[in-house]
């Protein structure tokens, strides 16, 4: 089968079209020929090489979730889920491939109003966004930005915040066409990349939801709120600095919280139950699935360039030519 896989670390030139053998479920596991794929922030972080010491090594299959049809499954899987289509969590990568192996513990059913290209947009931004959310203790009625909006995790943080009764939902973003399309979503308030340009945004939020990281992320401790909470679900500008956490100290008198979130930490049931939960949402017309683009899984290093480009509102989406 055809998959895609990281010869080398850098940037998208670094993807390879290989040929690998077709797998064979292990226990607890099942095959599934895709039909879509999801690109997430976390692979270019891969890519880059910036996890290797978390180990990711040159060599690896990106790809963390997939939509497709279960077509063999493993001993001790219930033989029910052959034939089902189904949205997987790939558990640690795996995804860019024709035929992926994803854990049985893992898998949802599809809603049959949800497209596949949608649920895997849906699914892990959504699932990373609702424990985000959770991990922040957000009630309704408090203040929430979300730092680095436009992006798939992003975009369901800001739709989940304004569902569950956000007083203000303030996003940043790059420019005012990206902005315009976050106010249908929810949005109140949309700032420039720095938290600055909107004049009625409050001063300080009682939430932080950041998926940019990198050198800017210490700025934002200013805009939290006695109290406040912020939590990284990603960092797609890269780290932030190695002394980030004296800014938290220098406002030791506001009682600052600050956190990171991985799915990694939740059980496959809490995290099944919350993908079941976001795609049922979705298929009641509750929640938007925004797909940037689907592209042929030969052209995932596209997809990475856009990406890289800042090119990209929403998810983009792979799908094998054979699915």
């Amino acid at each position: 089968m055809k998959a895609v896989a990281i010869q080398t670390f850098g940037g998208p030139e670094g993807l390879a079209v290989i040929d690998v053998p077709d797998p064979s479920p292990a226990a607890g596991q099942v095959v599934i020929a895709t039909e879509a794929i999801g690109v997430g922030g976390v692979d270019a972080l891969i890519l880059s090489g910036a996890l290797a010491g978390y180990g990711f090594q040159e060599g690896h299959i990106p790809g963390g979730e997939v939509v497709g049809t279960v077509t063999a499954v493993g001993e001790g899987v219930d033989a029910s889920w052959r034939g089902r289509r189904v949205w997987a969590f790939t558990d640690g990568g795996g995804g860019y491939v024709e035929q992926a192996v994803a854990p049985a513990s893992a898998l949802v059913p599809l809603p049959a109003d949800v497209s596949a290209a949608d649920a895997v947009t849906l699914g892990s931004s959504g699932t990373v966004a609702r424990f985000g959310l959770r991990h922040a203790r957000f009630v309704p009625g408090e203040s929430v930005l979300v730092r680095g909006a436009a992006g798939g995790i992003g975009i369901m943080a800001v739709q989940l915040a304004a569902r569950d009764g956000a007083g203000v939902v303030a996003v940043t973003t790059s420019s005012a066409e990206r902005g315009d399309r976050l106010r249908k979503l929810g949005a109140t308030h949309v700032l420039d990349r720095s938290g600055e340009g909107d004049e009625g945004a409050p001063e300080a939020y009682d939430v932080i939801i950041d998926i940019v990281a990198g050198a800017g992320l210490p700025s934002f401790f200013a805009k939290l709120n006695p109290n406040g909470r912020m939590v990284a679900l990603g960092a797609v500008a890269g780290f932030p600095p190695a002394d980030f956490g004296m800014e938290v100290f220098a406002a030791f008198r506001r009682s600052l919280s600050f956190a990171v979130f991985s799915a990694d930490s939740v059980s496959h049931d809490d995290r099944r139950a919350a993908t079941a939960g976001l795609l049922a949402a979705a298929g009641r017309g509750e929640l938007e699935a925004v797909v940037h683009e689907v592209l042929p899984l030969e052209q995932a290093a596209l997809a990475h360039r856009k990406m890289n480009a800042g090119e990209v509102f929403g998810r983009l989406v792979l799908t094998p030519s054979t699915g």
